[in-house]
């Protein structure tokens, strides 16, 4: 791993400075094709879009998957290191946008090819095979579902455990998250057209003013988890857009708002979903619309349903990982209300056991700061967000390799 090292870190600042969008990754996924294919892995590129599938056999044995995903988020980085982002390019709907790995994608590409150079080059160790995928388009939720439907699981070797790592901007380096049964929430984008009667702003009372009706509904949409579900179950419906008018003094016709509602179990997401459909019509018969001008909404794209982390696969590699690097590496996080479609991976009829842990990224000396400051640190997609990238990388390959290794020789 030491001669690796510097290697891993160029290769790091390399992918860090040249983000791309979901679905655009085509120069990602090649460099991870080349990277892996280098190794002796049998590739196939292109799965489910810019998806790369790469498999390496090594005698009879268990077969174990390890995923990476690939794209980067349009946000305009600021920073001052020398690979810090400067890609600009147009999203899908046509707008120049800044682009940033954010998320922490390049540390998951960085670690894959370090898990796998150090798994092909210790083979004598081993038996089994690897299955290791680069997924495109995890921000939007939609990557793994590609690839399932591309023949994830048909036309390369059935996993018998799925594993991952994420980067976590609230934990030191050197330590690991890790949630077992819940660990993410599913996650909904929802787009609701709130019509009205425009006209003048002197006259509100010739209208049906649908700013004042969005904005009571942005107020009431909080009460579904304050007032109609079970106070510890974890909700939250936030309303990211809010886009209406166009001068001061003119009521506009319609109001666009935009959600993102994010639940932890199927039966929530229906109750929240429903109550949602059931606050907007009512608002709107209450502000006096007819039946053609109630609120309209409308669910964007699949969803991305709550990851679960199977039991038993989480303990056995915490376990590892705490005879490793020692039993205060290993923090229990609670549930997160972010979204992570590695989710896809066990809802597959073949129940593929799963588990992705959350790898400490952030200097143990600027938590310590931030602690006694109150200073909050940078979270995940802020432009501000950047992983230790040399002990990041060299606690994530390892961690991966021990886990990797753990599960072929079970």
């Amino acid at each position: 791993m030491e001669s690796q090292h510097p290697s891993l870190i160029q290769l790091y600042e390399h992918l860090h400075a040249n983000p791309e969008l979901s679905f655009h990754e085509e120069k990602t996924s090649a460099r991870m094709a080349q990277e892996i294919r280098a190794l002796g892995f049998e590739v196939t590129e292109k799965v489910g879009g810019f998806g790369v599938v790469a498999v390496l056999k090594n005698g009879p044995g268990k077969t174990v998957l390890v995923r990476t995903d690939l794209d980067g988020l349009p946000v305009r980085e600021i920073g001052s290191v020398p690979y810090v982002s400067k890609t600009t390019t147009k999203d899908d709907a046509g707008n120049d946008v800044s682009v940033m790995h954010a998320c922490g994608h390049d540390m998951h590409m960085t670690c894959w090819v370090g898990a796998a150079r150090a798994l092909a080059a210790s083979k004598e160790k081993w038996k089994g095979t690897l299955v290791f995928i680069a997924q495109p388009a995890e921000e939007r939720g939609m990557g793994a579902l590609a690839m399932i439907e591309d023949g994830l699981f048909k036309r390369f070797p059935k996993p018998d455990v799925c594993l991952a790592l994420h980067c976590d901007a609230g934990l030191a380096v050197g330590t690991f998250g890790v949630t077992s049964g819940p660990a993410t929430a599913s996650t909904d984008t929802v787009d609701i057209l709130v019509h009205g009667v425009g006209g003048h702003g002197a006259m509100p009372n010739t209208t049906k003013d649908p700013i004042v009706l969005a904005s009571q509904i942005v107020l009431a949409l909080q009460t579904i988890d304050s007032r109609e579900l079970h106070p510890v179950e974890p909700v939250v419906i936030t309303v990211g857009k809010f886009n209406g008018g166009t001068k001061h003094n003119i009521i506009p016709d319609k109001v666009e708002l935009g959600l993102t509602v994010r639940t932890t179990s199927a039966e929530t997401r229906e109750k929240v979903l429903e109550a949602i459909k059931r606050i907007c019509r009512g608002l709107g018969i209450a502000a006096g619309l007819p039946d053609n001008l109630l609120p309209e909404i409308k669910l964007t794209g699949p969803g991305t349903p709550s990851l679960y982390n199977n039991p038993e696969l989480t303990a056995r590699v915490s376990n590892v990982w705490s005879e490793a690097f020692g039993k205060t590496s290993i923090i229990e996080r609670k549930t997160s209300m972010a979204g992570e479609d590695f989710s896809r991976y066990t809802m597959t009829a073949e129940k593929i056991p799963v588990f992705l842990a959350w790898l400490g990224t952030v200097a143990p000396e600027k938590i310590e700061k931030a602690n006694k400051s109150g200073e909050v640190l940078p979270s995940l997609h802020s432009p501000f967000y950047r992983p230790e990238p040399a002990p990041s990388i060299t606690f994530g390959v390892k961690a991966m390799t021990l886990a990797v290794l753990s599960e072929l020789n079970r």
